[in-house]
């Protein structure tokens, strides 16, 4: 494919990984982690985004290094060699992102209830529906969710930012005073919920076979979404915690954004925010389910998945339908709090280990040492005090973990003795060096046309 064809310039990227990050996460985080840190949570939210950073970073320079639609699945192999470790790990990567896309459907059925006023009884409903109306949109091609994340995107930004604004000037600056503030280590509690709102920004690494010209348009999309997607966290958590009295923000947490936008706006400002909120959950499962579609049609083309998952269905494949039926029960029969939570820390162990990895192959990827280190530092740093935080109300958590990894290796035995397949790397040093052959020709085209 031509680079003028490919689906994903720098503008798309970002609005593919906003997309996937400015979900229904900042829409509920920001009242549950403003409940722990009080008006301190936007130093959380800084934090966090200083996490996203490192890891986007580190993330960026093995995509390019390894230019594969399967993302942080293929690093791991690349890291760790072709064994029942990495093909765990991906298996485990791979049911956390379902998970996920499982549990913003529920939030999106949530809200669509809540908006139009109709009984809980419709929740499942609405999220199965929109579930389904996204993996249509997915087979008819990468171009069509690159555009219809764009449009998504836009609309709920404009409406952030201008809630933001005009929120900013009605702020009480009592409610941010020093006096107000919480104990320092509740705001260490805090990024962990977070850096969970930035969680979406590796979807951008797997578009990369879908990008034009990957080596400038990689590092570029990943730092621009993380910076405009941290500055839009800060300066809405200082909006809300600085309308809202604390009382207020832990009784509303689930909503505290529309709460935020009731005193300003009339009621209008709140159905306009969960009106928003749908369309911000709407789009995250748009993005992650291309993501995991991508994820699974790597797995099975490297051997890990049965090769139903690489079955051309109109402009996609068999993977997509595969992963929106695994994703339905889910939905219909999970206890998703719970699940996402287990799921949210899977990822950031993987994601932690993927920088031990990526350490090992620091040579070939020519990454800073010291931003890949401070990555797997703060993976493992947040899963420790999330999951010391979480152990309160969730006691069993680290045995739940421990669980879903004993699940993932059964999983991955059982695909190899039924499928006879191992899971391979997609990208060898003759493919790579082919790669950067092709990056060097089209570099010097270009340059001839300007």
């Amino acid at each position: 494919m031509s680079q003028s064809k490919k689906a994903f310039n720098t503008v798309s990227a970002v609005m593919l990984g906003i997309g996937s990050m400015v979900g229904a996460g900042i829409f509920i985080v920001i009242g549950q982690a403003g409940a722990i840190a009080g008006n301190l949570v936007w130093i959380s939210f800084l934090l966090g985004g200083i996490a996203a950073l490192f890891s986007g970073y580190s993330l960026a320079k093995l995509a390019l290094r390894y230019p594969s639609r399967g993302g942080i699945v293929e690093y791991l192999v690349q890291s760790f060699g072709e064994g029942m470790f990495s093909g765990s790990a991906g298996v485990l990567f791979y049911l956390s992102q379902l998970v996920a896309i499982a549990a913003v459907a529920k939030s999106f059925g949530s809200y669509a209830t809540r908006l139009i006023n109709v009984s809980g009884d419709y929740t499942n409903a609405f999220s199965v529906g929109i579930v389904v109306i996204f993996i249509l949109i997915n087979l008819i091609g990468a171009s069509v969710v690159a555009k219809s994340e764009n449009i998504i995107v836009m609309i709920k930004l404009a409406v952030l930012i201008v809630f933001t604004i005009i929120a900013l000037f009605f702020i009480k600056p009592e409610l941010l005073s020093v006096k107000d503030m919480p104990p320092l280590k509740d705001m260490f509690f805090a990024v962990g919920l977070t850096f969970f709102a930035y969680q979406g920004f590796s979807v951008i690494t797997n578009t990369i076979e879908d990008m034009q010209d990957p080596a400038h348009t990689m590092m570029r999309a990943m730092i621009i979404t993380i910076s405009l997607v941290g500055i839009l966290y800060i300066l809405t958590s200082i909006a809300v915690l600085g309308n809202l009295s604390l009382a207020k923000v832990i009784a509303s947490k689930d909503f505290a954004l529309a709460q935020a936008a009731q005193p300003i706006f009339g009621i209008w400002g709140f159905k306009i925010m969960a009106l928003t909120a749908l369309l911000a959950t709407a789009s995250a499962i748009n993005a992650t389910l291309y993501a995991a579609t991508e994820i699974g049609y790597t797995m099975a083309k490297e051997g890990d998945l049965p090769d139903a998952y690489t079955y051309n269905v109109y402009n996609s494949t068999e993977g997509l339908l595969i992963s929106g039926i695994l994703i339905l029960p889910m939905i219909l029969f999970f206890n998703l709090a719970q699940v996402t939570t287990i799921a949210a820390l899977v990822v950031l162990i993987i994601q932690g280990i993927t920088h031990v990895g990526h350490l090992l192959k620091i040579k070939e990827s020519g990454a800073n040492v010291w931003i890949v280190s401070s990555a797997a530092v703060s993976m493992f740093g947040i899963a420790v005090v999330t999951l010391y935080y979480t152990s309160k109300d969730m006691p069993m958590i680290g045995y739940d973990i421990l669980a879903a990894i004993a699940l993932a290796f059964t999983i991955e035995v059982m695909l190899r003795l039924i499928t006879k397949r191992v899971i391979t790397k997609q990208i060898t040093q003759l493919e790579h060096l082919k790669q950067e052959m092709q990056t060097m020709i089209h570099k010097i085209t270009q340059k001839d046309k300007s």
